[in-house]
């Protein structure tokens, strides 16, 4: 039985040795990942673990304000959701299209967050540049998702490869807004 003390002593040794070096790898690793600011002399680890945080910490707030200049960039503003008074984008749905054609009729229906109003004006402006004519146009709000419906009619010269081109144009429309 005095063997069993003095292995359970030696494997608690090593497994310590090993938690020790794991730890070791793991800072050397955290360390490599954060640019030095200061000279290369040696940190104590302490140190480098705050160095770290405060890297983290400028990345985040960096973060931020570029989201926040990309937002500007975009025309998106930022809507504070008032139960978690979160930095949260409400409102910011990716715009959605679909075009059904039954005969000379075509239906362009574009989902859209509360956002992206230009794009029904844009969606009218495609129709009336290819030669259709509007028949009816409306809208319906649920929750921040805007439904635009637009029933149009596409004229002798315009079907087919006219009605194609309406398809090609408003999908590129749209794949470029998002």
């Amino acid at each position: 039985m005095e063997s069993n003390p003095s292995s359970s002593r030696t494997d608690r040794k090593t497994i310590e040795r090993n938690r020790r070096n794991q730890m070791k790898a793991l800072y050397s690793q955290l360390q490599s990942l954060v640019p030095n600011q200061t000279s290369r002399e040696v940190t104590s680890l302490p140190d480098q673990l705050d160095e770290a945080a405060n890297y983290i910490k400028r990345l985040q707030t960096k973060l931020e304000r570029m989201k926040e200049k990309k937002n500007n960039l975009m025309g998106i503003h930022e809507k504070s959701n008032a139960s978690t008074n979160c930095g949260m984008m409400m409102g910011f749905k990716p715009p959605q299209i679909e075009i059904h054609e039954v005969g000379s009729a075509l239906e362009v229906v574009l989902k859209t967050g509360l956002d992206f109003q230009f794009m029904f004006n844009e969606t009218i402006r495609v129709l009336h540049e290819e030669g259709a004519e509007i028949v009816n146009a409306s809208f319906t709000v649920v929750e921040d998702t805007v439904f635009h419906t637009i029933h149009s009619k596409v004229g002798d010269s315009a079907l087919g490869y006219g009605a194609a081109g309406i398809y090609e144009r408003l999908k590129k429309f749209v794949s470029d807004a998002n």
